[in-house]
């Protein structure tokens, strides 16, 4: 079996053996040369030739919430999962609980949001809170000066420049510009320091965007242009994926390309042909992943996405293809009628891009037109560490899961090495995937070896979804198939006197679905607030139960209350086998709309 020394002696082995940059076992003095030289280009950048107006100024794309526009103006700031209640105050006096919440304070999101509301007085707070962050950080200081956050930085402020400039005195106005000067040479200088992935983006299309909208830095956008084009081949794999398999940052990454190839397209330059093809190969994946509701499957550490941002970025790109047959991104998708359903049917993201990679490995996601009805709890980063730990756990999709084991295995808790124990280690080295399609409906099966070497034992899963949609059967199994998987098990089962290997099949609800236990204990009617009715009818010994569960979702100040039903059953000889159907026995009422409340 694998212990968890052993587990920790690989995790430091592999740290050990990765370049100095990447190395998390010397983040310190790493991060101590990325701040200082940071915060050198930022203070040296300030030497620069004055800008007064743009050449001329992108399209505005980014579109922010109205809602969260009246509550920033109502001084409740909500970030990263925390709410800071402050009226009267300004958004650079309040307090920061955490890194991630200031980061989002120097992206300026959050202009997005005030624009949104687009009246007088929220014109005149976004003004005050920018002159606040020009007096005290326009200079290089403060921790808003990284390539990712100046990137996004920089975006708003072109997007919002009339909102932001409008009536605005000459002395303001000529200080906007002197700071967007300074923010554009910092990024040519540091846009390459910025991680791999979707920050690097962020300041490759923040560099575009400068460069092609002040005076005197178009020589920038040629080699911004270049760069965003190399990292297309590096970050977007032939079939449209990305390293981390998170849905929702492919998306963000989609909106970026897009973003950029629009705004050199509006200036007549051409965007590099690797540029296009990305944004091409990302498109059917992302419809792939799309609900039948319009969000995103949730998984390794992704949310639904930002509501109407994926059919703004589909729309935008003006790419027609279909969504991917197979496997895209490693997700298998099963649709009929007005049901979709999500399958990681792939193994995490390798180890140096695990750090948010979830254990859901053959868990599932179900929705009924605009319902999502099986889910997995999500991401829990914004609810603090432990949060994030427990929702990158097994047990937090809709999956099957050994009692006390997750399918891949995370770094054993140290203090003091917080980054190693996001690296996810003991993952499936054998995930096998099969789909077919015929009168009767569609079929995925799949496999993954995630608990050979610590049970001998193989999950195996197939889901089969009706032509109509209505019907989704689905059988479990837990099998010791090859000879070293047998001595395994049996050797595990002599050193717990022969108790067998207990195990749980999971099926999280949405919060907005109701369950009932019915017929004496054997089925669980399931009903969303339209009123339509799903049941769940399972085979077999296994006991039923519904138990608590959570919704982990971003924007929220806490987790959401949810349920699960539970399959419990135990592995006394080679194998065992569960099966289970999902049947929708009752329409939602024709005159409620279909939406969310």
């Amino acid at each position: 079996m694998v212990t968890p020394t052993k587990t920790r002696r690989r995790a430091v082995q592999f740290m050990n053996d990765r370049p100095f940059a990447q190395n998390p076992l010397l983040t310190r003095l790493e991060q101590s040369r990325v701040r200082f030289l940071n915060r050198f280009y930022a203070r040296w950048t300030g030497f620069s030739r004055p800008v007064t107006a743009f050449v001329s100024q992108p399209e505005p794309k980014t579109i922010g919430s109205y809602a969260r526009g009246r509550q920033l103006m109502a001084g409740n700031f909500l970030f990263a999962g925390f709410l800071v209640e402050a009226p009267n105050s300004s958004i650079w006096d309040i307090l920061r609980p955490s890194a991630e919440f200031e980061a989002h304070l120097h992206g300026f999101g959050w202009l997005d949001d005030l624009a949104a509301v687009g009246d007088n007085a929220a014109r005149d707070l976004a003004r005050d809170w920018l002159i606040q962050w020009l007096d005290r950080f326009g200079k290089g200081q403060g921790a808003g000066w990284s390539p990712e956050l100046s990137g996004r930085r920089v975006i708003r402020w072109i997007n919002h420049a009339l909102f932001l400039l409008s009536g605005q005195s000459k002395e303001v106005s000529d200080r906007y510009f002197a700071t967007l000067v300074r923010q554009t040479r910092f990024l040519s200088k540091r846009w390459h320091a910025a991680p791999a992935g979707l920050p690097r983006f962020e300041a490759l299309t923040g560099l575009v965007y400068a460069g092609i909208a002040l005076e005197g830095h178009s020589r920038l956008v040629t080699p911004a242009s270049r760069a965003i084009a190399e990292e297309c081949v590096g970050q977007v794999d032939p079939e449209g994926g990305i390293p981390s398999r998170n849905p929702e940052e492919l998306l963000e990454v989609f909106t970026l390309l897009n973003w950029a190839a629009t705004a050199l397209s509006e200036q007549g330059q051409m965007p590099l042909r690797q540029h296009l093809l990305a944004i091409e190969r990302i498109a059917p994946t992302l419809r792939a992943l799309r609900h039948s509701d319009g969000g995103l499957a949730r998984f390794h550490g992704g949310g639904r996405g930002p509501e109407g941002r994926l059919d703004q970025a589909l729309a935008s790109s003006g790419v027609r293809a279909t969504a991917n047959i197979g496997l895209a991104m490693g997700f298998a998708r099963l649709s009929a009628g007005r049901t979709s359903i999500i399958i990681d049917t792939h193994a995490p993201p390798e180890t140096e891009h695990s750090f948010n990679a979830h254990a859901s490995t053959l868990g599932f996601e179900l929705t009924s037109g605009r319902r999502p009805i099986i889910v997995n709890c999500g991401s829990g980063a914004d609810f603090g560490p432990e949060w994030r730990r427990a929702g990158r756990s097994t047990p937090c999709h809709s999956t099957l899961s050994i009692d006390g084991y997750s399918s891949s295995r995370f770094v054993p808790h140290r203090p003091g090495l917080a980054v190693i124990d996001d690296l996810l280690l003991e993952a499936p080295r054998d995930v096998r995937f099969q789909q077919s399609s015929g009168l009767d409906g569609a079929t995925v099966l799949a496999t993954h070896d995630g608990y050979s070497q610590t049970h001998g034992l193989l999950h195996v899963r197939r889901l089969d979804l009706s032509i109509d949609g209505r019907d989704l059967s689905g059988e479990d199994t837990l099998g010791a198939l090859s000879e070293t998987d047998r001595i395994t098990f049996e050797d595990l089962m002599n050193q717990n006197h022969l108790q067998g290997v207990r195990f749980a099949i999971r099926f999280h609800l949405h919060p907005d679905v109701e369950p009932t236990i019915d017929l004496g204990g054997s089925a669980v009617s399931l009903v969303s607030v339209s009123g339509e009715v799903w049941v769940f009818r399972f085979s077999g010994t296994s006991k039923l139960s519904i138990e608590p569960s959570v919704y982990l979702e971003s924007g929220r100040l806490k987790p959401r209350a949810t349920n699960q039903i539970v399959l419990s059953d135990t592995v006394l000889d080679y194998s065992a086998q569960v099966r289970w159907s999902l049947t929708r026995a009752q329409d939602g009422k024709s005159h409620i709309r279909d939406l969310h409340i």
